[in-house]
């Protein structure tokens, strides 16, 4: 008897999966099924194999291997003042309330290669609060907090870059905040120097500190539903009263742990704060 091939990858993804967590600690098997497979069959045609089966066995004799697939994973789709009304928001109905505060502790879970955060410095530098504030700019992606430290992106983006800056409220010429070379854009490494990146797995670790703001945005779509009310679980915990939640346009609070204990300030651009 066979079975179907339906069935056997259902099979050989949870093997695949669980030997990455056995093997590696890295853990994915309550990330959403479409996507993950999306990249998982990337990485197969990549390496020139035909199955999951293949490729489980290939990570567990070659750690480059894990490295190529750990960058296929990681979610880099992420952009300078990403989603421009959100920070129009953030600086109306967040910012008042941080200038009461003698020192900001930020949290950016889930930062990618780091653009988002140099957008949040830049908002903070422009709001006067960038001296008294610390980011802790976290990824479970060595290699995209790697990139994140360059500061460097991309220089045929800055005109859609600088088009978001100025839809997100910024006050000051763009062009002020880096300098151009070659192809490459750098930003002012004055702005990172109260950033800290740091490697941590919404997954897998805990909380860390206590925070006034955390930035978790378009991370918890890529996950199942347990998964998500886990972390919300930690985001919550992780979160001083009265400190500030944002989350990405397709993510919720509703239904999730500890919705009760949370204030909507702007039901649109998802941004909440904890009431108890």
């Amino acid at each position: 008897m066979s079975l179907d091939a339906k069935k056997l990858e259902k099979i050989e993804l949870q093997l695949l999966l669980e030997t990455v967590y056995q093997t590696y600690g890295y853990d994915f098997r309550q990330y959403a099924p479409a996507s993950l497979k999306r990249r998982l069959w990337k990485r197969l045609r990549e390496e020139k194999l035909r199955t999951l089966s293949g490729l489980q066995e290939r990570l567990l004799h070659d750690g480059d291997c894990m490295e190529r697939l750990l960058k296929d994973l990681s979610i880099n789709v992420t952009e300078i003042f990403r989603d421009p009304p959100f920070y129009c928001a953030f600086r109306t109905k967040v910012v008042p309330a941080l200038r009461t505060y003698p020192f900001v502790r930020i949290w950016h879970a889930g930062c990618s290669t780091g653009e988002e955060v140099y957008s949040m410095a830049i908002l903070l530098s422009e709001e006067g609060l960038l001296e008294r504030a610390r980011i802790y700019a976290t990824d479970f992606s060595e290699a995209a907090l790697a990139q994140a430290r360059k500061r460097i992106v991309r220089l045929e983006h800055m005109k859609e870059f600088t088009q978001n800056y100025l839809a997100a409220g910024g006050t000051r010429d763009f062009a002020d905040y880096y300098t151009a070379r070659y192809e490459g854009a750098l930003f002012d490494k004055e702005l990172m120097e109260h950033v800290v990146f740091s490697q941590h797995n919404l997954v897998t670790d805990g909380s860390f500190n206590e925070f006034n703001v955390i930035l978790c945005r378009n991370v918890m779509i890529y996950f199942d539903r347990a998964l998500q009310a886990r972390v919300h679980e930690l985001l919550y915990d992780s979160l001083c009263v009265l400190g500030i939640l944002g989350l990405g346009e397709k993510e919720t609070i509703h239904g999730m742990p500890f919705e009760d204990r949370y204030e909507c300030l702007d039901a649109r651009e998802k941004i909440y704060r904890k009431v108890r």
